[in-house]
């Protein structure tokens, strides 16, 4: 079980590294954003979209990355004087009570949002925005399927500590 959960960690590590690179692509395409407009007095409707769209990919292919890492935003106050036991009893019912239902249903319900956009291939309402509403929203797909597959990961590495402590 270990095997399987350090697979599925370095999946998700490398899938946040290769995302973190998204980072340094909105700042340089925002700084040319920022030049074009109060340098040059040109404004460019499809940069700001893709500054967009790459906001919206860091967050949503990045949040198993921080799951693994354990860098999501927590309320600790209980939790941090907990013995290791006790926590992995908390995250392993946090992650089967909460995040993989979670999942299932945004997985569920946005499955028809996305086939409706990639049917029909949405674009911007915006004539010079990009042309790519579809991918964006195909990326609800992917933040359930890396967030489900991170949070198997968390579920056996719990499972171990209950079992070892």
């Amino acid at each position: 079980m270990q095997k399987i959960s350090n697979v599925l960690d370095n999946f998700s590590e490398r899938t946040g590294k290769l995302c973190s690179w998204l980072v340094a692509c909105m700042v340089l395409i925002t700084c040319l954003v920022v030049v074009m407009r109060y340098g040059l007095s040109m404004g460019s409707v499809m940069l700001q979209d893709v500054v967009l769209y790459l906001h919206g990919a860091l967050f949503l292919l990045c949040a198993a990355f921080a799951l693994k890492r354990q860098s999501h935003v927590r309320v600790d106050v209980f939790y941090r004087d907990f013995s290791a036991r006790k926590k992995a009893l908390v995250d392993l019912i946090g992650n089967l009570v909460f995040l993989q239902p979670m999942c299932w249903l945004v997985l569920i319900y946005s499955w028809g949002y996305v086939k409706v956009s990639w049917r029909i291939w949405e674009s911007s309402p915006d004539p010079l925005g990009l042309p790519f509403v579809y991918l964006q929203k195909s990326l609800l797909i992917a933040l359930c399927l890396l967030l489900l597959i991170q949070s198997l990961s968390e579920i056996i590495k719990s499972y171990g500590e209950i079992r070892r402590g």
